[in-house]
């Protein structure tokens, strides 16, 4: 947020006090409303509307405590930032009960403190307004994922179409990068979910979820996945940093939103961002198993890592990994369903076996799904989802 560009509303009786502080702000570039008492200084606030209001607490005909009352009844998220006098720190006490959002002690000799102030306000009012807005369209897409839940369970066919139509185009070329996906559903509906989608100019998103659970409920939490990752992208454009969002961070953001949904449900995810530009990996893990496989034409081995599951943990923290990209290679992401269809008895003899796939030239998803018999395969006991980003690999 550009504070500088903010308009204010300085509400001072004393004249040298009240034009010595507009004149600082003026000349940091604010823009400035000013009122000489609290009646003058309520007209002037709904006449001006200003973003942020500094007011003295010791007036004539309305105090600062009946300005800030006023204030918070006609736009309760403007931040006040109050100025006392010595001796009346009861008055500033009442004032923060109040909602004022800080306080400062006349005579302002530095008035640099004040323009700190009323910057941290600003931000601080800007960020409660983005999570207010982003709660609202969390709760509506909530209660309308909700209504549709019950058309889920009514008509499975229906909603396996839904599905099918929220999922990327498989395969998805970009510059020399290929993405591709493919899902067995264990019922007709599938709690594994596979998306890319760009963010920014050269930047494109990607992730592989499993849902805990499985059916329509689960296949509930993939929309909802997919409507908060969107809504990831738009805040990030909005707020001109898609070229430095991470994956933890997305992680982050998947996580308190999952909670907040309390759907009783949490997703183990791999989430990468992949740089065309500088030929870069960023991941991050939460709570994803099996290890992705990275190959190139001379080594195939796990992509290692930590993290806890998404939408299970308040406190969870994501963490990212930076890797260059060599000038061949495929990465291939399997949901936890793949382990329960191998044939070895052993998890580390599934892990190699799955990694021995790969070595013999499965690059593909159509040669993977080929060689793991997925095509064929009917009733599995979980939902199976394999997600493949590939570099010059035929």
């Amino acid at each position: 947020m550009n504070t500088n560009s903010s308009k204010l509303l300085v509400i001072d009786d004393e004249p040298i006090v009240r034009e010595s502080i507009v004149a600082y702000l003026e000349d940091s570039g604010f823009a400035i409303a000013q009122a000489e008492n609290g009646e003058e200084g309520i007209q002037v606030f709904k006449e001006e509307h200003p973003d942020l209001v500094i007011c003295d607490l010791r007036m004539p005909k309305l105090d600062g405590l009946g300005v800030l009352k006023t204030i918070r009844g006609i736009s309760p998220n403007t931040p006040v930032i109050v100025v006392s006098g010595a001796g009346v720190m009861s008055d500033v006490v009442t004032a923060l009960r109040l909602g004022a959002s800080d306080y400062l002690i006349k005579p302002i000799g530095d008035l640099e403190v004040l323009e700190h102030s009323i910057n941290r306000s600003l931000i601080n009012a800007q960020l409660l307004q983005d999570n207010q807005r982003y709660r609202e369209n969390l709760e509506e897409a909530i209660q309308t994922l909700r209504n549709s839940l019950a058309e889920l369970q009514a008509d499975q066919k229906a909603g396996r179409q839904v599905q099918l139509k929220m999922l990327p185009q498989s395969p998805f070329a970009t510059t020399d990068y290929v993405f591709a996906h493919h899902i067995n559903p264990s019922l007709y509906l599938s709690g594994d979910f596979a998306d890319y989608f760009p963010l920014g100019e050269h930047r494109f998103v990607f992730y592989l979820a499993d849902v805990s659970g499985h059916g329509a409920s689960s296949a509930f939490v993939t929309v909802l996945l997919k409507h908060m990752t969107m809504l990831f992208v738009e805040e990030c454009e909005k707020q001109g940093r898609s070229e430095q969002a991470s994956p933890a961070e997305l992680l982050d953001y998947l996580n308190q939103g999952l909670i907040s949904a309390d759907l009783d449900k949490h997703v183990t995810m791999f989430c990468g961002i992949l740089d065309t530009q500088c030929h870069q990996l960023t991941y991050s893990y939460g709570g994803h198993f099996p290890f992705p496989l990275f190959a190139t034409p001379d080594t195939e081995y796990y992509l290692e890592g930590h993290g806890l599951p998404v939408g299970l943990f308040d406190d969870a923290t994501y963490a990212n990994t930076v890797m260059d990209l060599p000038m061949q290679f495929s990465l291939t992401i399997f949901s936890d369903g793949i382990i329960e269809v191998l044939p070895q008895e052993r998890l580390k003899d599934k892990e190699a076996y799955l990694l021995s796939i790969i070595s013999e030239g499965a690059s593909t998803v159509g040669a993977i799904v080929q060689a793991l018999g997925l095509d064929k395969m009917q009733d599995a006991p979980d939902d199976i989802a394999l997600l493949v980003l590939a570099r010059n690999m035929s």
